[in-house]
């Protein structure tokens, strides 16, 4: 068998029949092969359990395809509900969650829960994961955002040897967006500024962010399917780009002008949208590269 049959054998055995045509699959594992792809998924993902089942059947596709899948989850929709349940109103700046002392030890208890399911699930596909939260084995050194935002952290260090030795066993990370300072004290970190700070330091291939929308709109809600990190801080000037979207194109353009090839924001709720991502010609989202 020639080793172009074992590859598309391969790439057979674990597609889902809903996925892109195969026939561009091989060009593009090619390119990613052994690469590390950060992946933040967030929002109505981690609620509804057929789109989280989804995400984690691509996840777990990349890995058996030989690429090095990383998976950040936030908690955003997760820790309104607990918060709503016990009549804790939320309040926001600039997109990011003020988070105090009676707060934060709610965001970990949801963070954590999340992690574990995601873990397990993933299990569950034949494919090995590991937790990273700050209990367990803290990744994330970070400094407070600031004052106002209470115990909300900027990432300034990512411990990538950690991560390395979970990549060579085999594992897939599963990190929580938090992260500690040089008091041990923890801190919420935005999950899409917590993916970036990896997929730098890591120099990823890829970024991905998975997100409730189909991507980056333009003024007249049309999808931007490609764009330069200056048009991207400019749309955050023109305030076409504004609240929770605002961290997400700061991460993205901070990402591509340090070394990470390119981010794309993807819609999570379109069936096998990772996929349809690294695997075809059309892509999927918006994506944001020089």
């Amino acid at each position: 068998m020639s080793s172009t049959e074992s590859l598309e054998n391969q790439i057979k055995k674990v597609w889902p029949l809903d996925g892109p045509s195969t026939k561009e699959v091989s060009k593009y594992l090619k390119k990613y092969k052994n690469e590390k792809i950060v992946i933040k998924c967030g929002g109505k993902v981690l609620l509804d359990p057929v789109l989280l089942d989804n995400m984690i059947e691509d996840v777990t596709i990349l890995k058996k395809l030989g690429l090095n899948p990383l998976l950040v989850h936030g908690g955003g929709l997760g820790i309104k509900k607990k918060l709503d349940k016990i009549n804790i109103e939320s309040k926001f700046i600039m997109g990011l969650r003020v988070t105090d002392e009676r707060m934060i030890k709610i965001v970990e208890e949801v963070m954590v829960k999340f992690n574990k399911e995601i873990v397990s699930a993933i299990e569950k596909k034949s494919c090995k994961a590991k937790s990273i939260t700050i209990r367990e084995n803290n990744v994330i050194n970070v400094v407070q955002e600031n004052k106002e935002l209470g115990y909300v952290g900027k990432p300034v260090k990512v411990n990538n040897s950690l991560i390395y030795d979970i990549i060579n066993e085999e594992f897939i990370p599963i990190i929580t967006p938090m992260g500690l300072d040089q008091k041990g004290q923890a801190y919420n970190i935005n999950a899409d500024t917590a993916a970036g700070a990896l997929a730098r330091s890591l120099k990823s291939r890829r970024l991905l962010l998975l997100t409730d929308v189909e991507g980056v709109l333009d003024e007249k809600e049309k999808l931007i399917s490609e764009i330069k990190p200056s048009e991207a801080e400019k749309m955050i000037n023109d305030q076409i780009v504004h609240g929770g979207m605002i961290p997400k194109i700061k991460t993205c353009i901070d990402s591509v002008n340090n070394g990470v090839r390119g981010v794309v924001i993807i819609d999570g709720r379109k069936p096998h949208s990772i996929l349809f991502e690294l695997f075809s010609d059309q892509g999927s989202g918006t994506l944001i590269r020089k």
